[in-house]
Order: C-alpha cells, then structure tokens, then sequence
C-alpha cells in the first residue's frame, strides 16, 4: 500500500490518518501500543522528507496478511515495514539537539522506537524504511532494541 505525499508540512496529518486506517484494516488497533510506534514513526519519517527536501515523497506501508481477515489473540504476526521514498539523494543525518531545540530528534525516535531502519539509495533519491517485530505474547519489540545497536551509541533521550 502506499500514499503520495505532496511537499507540504500539512500532509503528515493526512499520511497519520492514511495509515492508522490501513493499520486497523489489517488488524492492529488504534489503542494497541504497536499502532502508536507505528503513527509516531509514520509523523517523524514523513515530516523528515517535507521538511528536509522540499518534494514529493511516497510512504509505503507492508502489513500483516489476515488469515480469513482475523487476528487471533496471542498469535505470532509479522514485521510492519515502512518506507518513505523522497527526490533528494542527500543521506540522513541524525543529530543530537539541545535542550530546547524544537527541532533533531526525528531519526533518534526512529532508532529507539523501531526494531531496525535504515536508508538506501532510490534512483535520483532515497529511501528511508523501518520495521516494528509484532512479537508473540510474552515477547516485546522493546526487549529486541534492548540489544540493537544504536547509530546514537549511549546517548538516550527523554520524551517529555
């Protein structure tokens, strides 16, 4: 699935909607904390590629297939991919912002909220993607980052 994005910041709102509505279509309800990881990382990949390139992107989606439409409660479900596909070649650049800055935590949500991410070259652009484990019960995605290395090494952050 996918959705084009025009180069205004007003589309992150549109692409947020876009994708819970897909999101509750495979199964993954609006109040279940993976939907959450997921919306945050859909506002921060999506605002990077608005704000940072000034063209349109394309965010993908790759959900989990239902079997007979239906989610089993306890039942092991596959990786959530998400990828955002822009016009600039430019890489992304992760920074460490200050204090008060408003701006630079992006790719550092990204990195503590996802199972994995990263970037390639797309044509004249890039891709960016990242994946969500939708683990069994007794398993979290957050025990996973646990021991993922992190393009941040000991620097944390604090949402507040």
């Amino acid at each position: 699935m996918q959705l084009e994005i025009r180069p205004d910041p007003a589309e992150v709102g549109r692409a947020r909607r876009w994708a819970r509505s897909r999101l509750a279509g495979s199964g993954i309800q609006a109040d279940e904390p993976l939907a959450e990881t997921l919306i945050l990382l859909v506002s921060e990949l999506v605002t990077n590629a608005v704000v940072h390139t000034g063209r349109p992107a394309v965010l993908r989606l790759t959900l989990p297939v239902l079997v007979a439409g239906v989610r089993h409660p306890g039942e092991s479900v596959a990786t959530v991919r998400m990828e955002v596909v822009d016009g600039s070649a430019r890489p992304p650049r992760p920074r460490c912002a200050d204090g008060d800055e408003t701006n630079g935590r992006g790719l550092a949500l990204v990195d503590g909220l996802a199972d994995r991410w990263g970037w390639t070259s797309e044509g004249a652009g890039k891709r960016i993607w990242c994946e969500v484990d939708r683990c069994s019960a007794g398993n979290t995605a957050a025990a996973a980052r646990d021991t993922a290395p992190s393009a941040y090494g000991d620097l944390a952050y604090e949402a507040v």
